[in-house]
């Protein structure tokens, strides 16, 4: 089996005249199937988030064993992305990735199909050990994608091209909002009482599909192709170019120790990225239950508030990327901490937002709840336009800091940090059990306290950065 993910061998370069249109049509599908394959693992990830909300009503779950069955994603997903780094790193992408779609479609869809009881403890195990094994298979997701955005994009472009892709998990996190609000509906035509489990069943089958679409357009590197490296084609060797001779599988040992465990300013990003991740996932995940818990709205509402609030990452992560290659030479510091203090901003009114109404609109009920609602709308909008860029930019600057051949194990590195002590931990058992103990109040002050430690540990790189960029 491990032979199987090998990478395929380089072949012989096509003739001069061919080169340049292969490459450019190469890339362009290459790049879509990127795209698109990490979009589909979104539909297969936040599932639980939709269908919680019922599943609390209905007396399967409540919201602390909510916030335990999500971690199982969140710290699976840490472990694997860095694991699976290190692997992909000397894996074929294009199998790695569909791969691992295709498990974690088939592995989502069986949620959907399970028969749930009223023993609240047995369902979050249940659930747990299957979060388990799709947070796992996530893990094959990132790392293939920026093995082929390394080896298929030169450093020169990369800044701008990674956040038009990295749009990608915005799409396929709105999309499942979309797509389960559909699937209810489906679900409730055809007389299935227990709607929640279209959120399993539904995106999975789609992203199946999507599976199918990336073997088709995927490729592993272009020497592969018969093409010569990005570098050669472009004329660009900008960048780290040490120990990235074309196909060569460096020891793990090697990976982690001398590019990545050594890299001080690696370890600087990881824990700006936990907060990062804390406060995407803490908005993100929880807004459909705060939503519908505090009876601002319906489930309906909530779920199209889901969708938007991760639309609106995708004008935002292409212009955080455009303002970094535009106006900082593709520095990722200055765009991360102004995007992040506008999410500071966002998250002030989303929690703010009844006492704001109640202000603007006045003492007339129906004012003041549809001016409460159209707060939240702009709030979640605001914070998804702003989020995403720095998620974005921590993983290009993971990318820069390393050789090629290192990259999935970098990407690992830092993703570790944000999935399991800025997801799993923070965003999801703090939060969880703190909204089930102490109020949703709470919860705020924590999502305030970590945008305003991202803007500072993302401040630290700022002369490095800038050192680096001009070397």
């Amino acid at each position: 089996m491990s032979r199987f993910f090998d990478p395929p061998v380089a072949k012989p370069l096509l003739p001069k005249d061919k080169i340049d249109k292969v490459y450019k049509s190469m890339r362009f599908k290459v790049f879509m199937g990127a795209f698109l394959g990490y979009a589909a693992y979104y539909l297969v990830r936040k599932n639980l988030s939709l269908a919680a909300p019922d599943m609390i009503e209905q007396g399967l779950m409540d919201k602390a064993g909510v916030g335990i069955a999500m971690s199982a994603v969140s710290i699976a997903y840490a472990f694997s992305k860095f694991i699976m780094g290190s692997v992909s790193d000397r894996s074929d992408a294009r199998k790695f990735l569909v791969v691992g779609l295709l498990l974690s479609a088939i592995t989502m869809m069986c949620v959907g199909f399970i028969p749930f009881g009223l023993n609240q403890a047995l369902n979050v195990g249940i659930v747990f050990a299957l979060m388990l094994i799709i947070g796992w298979l996530s893990g094959m997701g990132w790392p293939p994608c920026g093995r082929v955005m390394a080896y298929w994009f030169s450093q020169n472009e990369r800044s701008f091209k990674m956040s038009i892709w990295n749009t990608s998990h915005t799409l396929g996190g709105g999309t499942l909002g979309l797509l389960v609000s559909l699937g209810v509906v489906i679900f409730a035509g055809i007389g299935i009482e227990q709607t929640w489990r279209a959120a399993f069943i539904v995106p999975s089958a789609v992203a199946i599909l999507i599976a199918i679409f990336c073997w088709w357009a995927l490729r592993d590197r272009p020497e592969a192709c018969g093409l010569p490296s990005v570098q050669d084609w472009r004329n660009d060797y900008t960048g780290v170019k040490k120990a990235d001779k074309t196909g060569e599988k460096i020891p793990f040992k090697t990976l982690f120790v001398d590019y990545v465990f050594k890299n001080k300013f690696l370890w600087v990003i990881a824990f700006a990225n936990a907060f990062v991740y804390m406060v995407r996932y803490g908005v993100g995940d929880w807004a459909p239950t705060y939503l519908q818990e505090m009876n601002i709205m319906n489930d309906k509402e909530s779920n199209l508030a889901f969708a938007l609030h991760n639309y609106a990452g995708i004008p935002g992560t292409i212009i955080c990327g455009w303002i970094s290659s535009k106006f900082f030479k593709g520095r990722c510091t200055p765009p991360n901490i102004i995007f992040m203090a506008a999410v500071l901003i966002g998250t002030l009114i989303y929690w703010q937002a009844e006492p704001i109404a109640t202000f603007l609109a006045g003492n007339s009920p129906e004012a003041v709840t549809a001016t409460m609602k159209g707060l939240v709308y702009f709030a979640l909008c605001l914070i998804g336009f702003c989020i995403y860029g720095p998620v974005a930019l921590i993983g290009i600057q993971a990318l820069n800091l390393v050789p090629k051949n290192a990259a999935g194990t970098a990407a690992g590195f830092v993703g570790l940090f944000g999935y399991l002590l800025g997801d799993a931990i923070l965003s999801k058992m703090v939060m969880g059990t703190m909204s089930e103990s102490m109020g949703w109040h709470f919860t705020f002050i924590l999502l305030s306290v970590a945008s305003v430690l991202a803007i500072l540990l993302c401040g630290l790189t700022w002369s490095s950065e800038k050192k680096m960029a001009e070397a």
